[in-house]
């Protein structure tokens, strides 16, 4: 045979090798591709099933710290007396106030004597004296020092949130609050970080602010702070529509305010209109209203009156009280 037909015969043969063995390399390619493919695929699969593992889980925490703050802010609708004092900002003992009770139901007991008023009247006079002016009076403080800590309550939140942009942790934000801001919210404040360095965590020592000031508004900043501390977050994003809320909410009562004035004024002088009359009466004709003290049925519809009068004072009251 000649060179030529065996040259050409050999290349026949590499062909036809190359052509049996291709496939079979392009098949090893192509799975290798297809293993690395699936595997990129099955990485991505575990990551996003993290990533939702991470979602679910903190929104479950999300979820239990707010119904758990819900419930305790719920828990908190009849207070006890020593509870109430100390929510006036007052350092009175319980033991002390119902002393104090006693003493103003006995002064107008004797004062009621002293008017010379029936002594089943003065002793009535004297329960009712004694018991509801020392609890109007907490009542009017208690408002005083919530209101007070409300008009702060927004500047503090804006302050923690501009130490939380530039750097600062939760812990100084809020130590910069208890020396720059005004009473009393610089003194609550100064009362949480005293709870922290006892050895609580930020949601237990934050939680004595609801405790002193039971509202809304400082229950929307507690639970911010909880959760935030229970399943992270952007704490100065968070706090920064919190400080909005505030505004907002502050805002509007005042505007409830002013809607309402005119008819609390309205109330205020058809309640003293009655007192202002029997004031006048009695110094141009002295005797003319004498019979409604000095006789029994006089003291009877008297009594009548004045429960008439109480009542329509109170449904007055609560006509321009708005919640919101």
């Amino acid at each position: 045979m000649s060179p030529l037909i065996l040259a050409l015969l050999a290349a026949v043969c590499v062909g036809a090798a190359g052509f049996a063995l291709a496939p079979s390399l392009l098949g090893a390619n192509r799975a290798g591709k297809r293993m690395k493919a699936l595997q990129g695929d099955i990485q991505a699969n575990r990551a996003a099933s993290s990533a939702a593992r991470t979602r679910e889980q903190r929104r479950k925490n999300i979820q239990d710290a707010l119904k758990s703050q819900s419930d305790q802010y719920g828990k908190r609708k009849r207070i006890p007396l020593q509870d109430q004092i100390f929510q006036a900002g007052m350092k009175t003992k319980r033991n002390d106030f119902i002393r104090n009770q006693v003493i103003v139901g006995v002064a107008a007991f004797a004062l009621c004597m002293l008017l010379q008023v029936p002594m089943l009247f003065a002793a009535v006079f004297g329960v009712a004296g004694g018991y509801l002016l020392p609890k109007m009076y907490l009542g009017r403080r208690r408002k005083k020092f919530r209101d007070r800590f409300l008009d702060e309550l927004p500047n503090a939140v804006e302050a923690i949130v501009r130490g939380v942009k530039s750097g600062l942790p939760l812990n100084d934000s809020m130590r910069v609050v208890a020396k720059e801001v005004k009473e009393p919210v610089k003194s609550e404040f100064q009362r949480v970080l005293d709870q922290q360095a006892v050895g609580k965590s930020m949601t237990e020592a934050v939680a004595v602010l609801l405790d002193r000031v039971p509202v809304p508004e400082v229950n929307f900043f507690v639970v911010v702070i909880t959760v935030q501390q229970q399943a992270g977050g952007n704490l100065s994003e968070a706090l920064g529509n919190l400080a909005r809320v505030l505004r907002n909410r502050k805002k509007m009562k005042q505007k409830v305010k002013a809607m309402s004035s005119e008819a609390k004024a309205s109330a205020v002088i058809i309640g003293a209109l009655p007192f202002l009359v029997a004031i006048l009466v009695s110094m141009t004709t002295p005797s003319y209203l004498l019979p409604l003290v000095q006789s029994p049925i006089g003291l009877f519809w008297l009594g009548v009156a004045a429960m008439l009068m109480g009542t329509g004072i109170f449904i007055m009251n609560r006509m321009v009280q708005f919640d919101f």
